[in-house]
């Protein structure tokens, strides 16, 4: 029975990555057809972004009244619903409209997988779990180009991604029994609610979440602006810097792949740490004057540095936290997550405006050396309450 839901739960991840790279492959079609300024994909982010973050915070509450299978059905189907939306959408206010359900869908499948895994499961299917969400990031724009290349056609792209949707609905809603069988999902039922102002006074908790802000500032920063930085800092041609930027997010998922193996044997924090040196060590090849061949490879070992690091923290979090805390502190870890995704890239733009791309490296390696004294910081934490205990 475990198998079986494992494969759902994996399966559920693969449709929470689908739509995330949808918008960035089909807005360049979207906008002239819209009749919208280019910056207006930026309005449609924030709104889902908006919607991810009340969700997550909201998925505490929600996960101890309706279980995580429940939660994480009607949430697929409102990503589902949201989609379907945007295939019939002829303005960009009905785009709008039909983001605030997505926003929200997403939020919650996203809170409630990570909390069920971290707790219920080894390290290392965290790691294959975040991987799959890569694999239907990446699956996704080709479904889309296979559209646009029949007449301009975004709306039948989003149309079969809400098909797939919809299937998945379909699937989580029959697997319910097998949440209802978990002991795991009565236990969120029953789990004792912490208020978030209460868990912030809590040592450890505002490192924790600064982790995940930043994290996922430096992930998302490098995502969108690598490829610049390689155009207008070093001179590279502009389609091998497009290549080696989508290269980027291929060498998170086989990094999160291969990590899946040997997670267990090193452990969450051990697995952080090779992450945060391999990012050192893609940041100085950045940072360094060395040929171009050297700058691309070390977009690809940031991507491989960024794998391990996102999961292993996520997992750690019922043993630094404890389990009855684990299911609240990670609802507030994605939402602190979402917010770093959302402002940060948008900041370095501004720097960038006023420093020049040059400063690309450096807004890297700030958010890397927080990180860096916040895990040493949250280990030390880890093993002075072992050893008290």
């Amino acid at each position: 029975m475990l198998s079986l839901l494992l494969i759902v739960i994996y399966l559920s991840f693969i449709s929470l990555g689908l739509p995330d790279s949808l918008l960035g492959a089909a807005w360049p079609t979207m906008q002239p057809l819209l009749g919208v300024p280019l910056s207006y994909a930026g309005c449609l982010s924030m709104i889902v972004s908006c919607g991810t973050v009340i969700s997550s915070l909201l998925a505490d509450r929600l996960l101890r009244r309706f279980g995580t299978g429940l939660v994480v059905s009607c949430s697929v189907l409102m990503t589902a619903i949201a989609l379907f939306g945007y295939s019939v959408s002829g303005s960009f206010g009905m785009l709008c409209l039909f983001a605030v359900p997505y926003g929200l869908g997403a939020g919650a499948v996203d809170a409630a997988l990570n909390h069920y895994v971290a707790l219920h499961y080894a390290s290392r299917h965290m790691s294959w779990l975040h991987c799959f969400w890569g694999v239907g990031c990446a699956v996704s724009p080709y479904i889309m180009s296979f559209y646009l290349r029949r007449g301009a056609d975004w709306q039948g792209g989003y149309r079969a991604i809400s098909l797939l949707q919809i299937i998945l609905t379909v699937i989580l809603f029959c697997s319910l029994p097998l949440w209802k069988r978990s002991t795991a999902d009565a236990e969120n039922k029953d789990a004792q609610r912490f208020p978030m102002k209460q868990l912030l006074r809590e040592r450890g908790v505002m490192q924790a979440l600064v982790i995940f802000f930043c994290y996922c500032a430096l992930e998302s920063t490098t995502g969108l602006w690598a490829s610049s930085f390689l155009v207008q800092q070093r001179g590279v041609d502009a389609k091998t810097a497009a290549k080696f930027a989508s290269l980027f997010y291929i060498g998170i998922t086989l990094g999160r792949l291969l990590s899946g193996f040997v997670a267990d044997r090193f452990g969450d924090h051990k697995m952080t740490r090779f992450g945060l040196c391999g990012i050192l060590g893609g940041v100085m090849l950045l940072l360094l004057p060395l040929p171009d061949v050297f700058a691309l490879s070390g977009l690809i070992l940031i991507g491989f540095g960024c794998a391990p690091i996102y999961p292993c923290q996520i997992h750690a979090t019922p043993v630094l936290f404890g389990k009855s805390r684990a299911q609240a502190m990670i609802g507030m870890q994605m939402a602190c997550a979402y917010v770093g995704t959302t402002l940060m890239p948008p900041l370095f733009g501004v720097i960038a405006d006023h420093a020049g791309l040059r400063m690309f490296p450096l807004f890297l390696a700030f958010f890397l050396v927080l990180m860096a004294l916040l895990t040493e910081r949250a280990r030390q934490r880890a093993e002075s309450a072992g050893a008290a205990e």
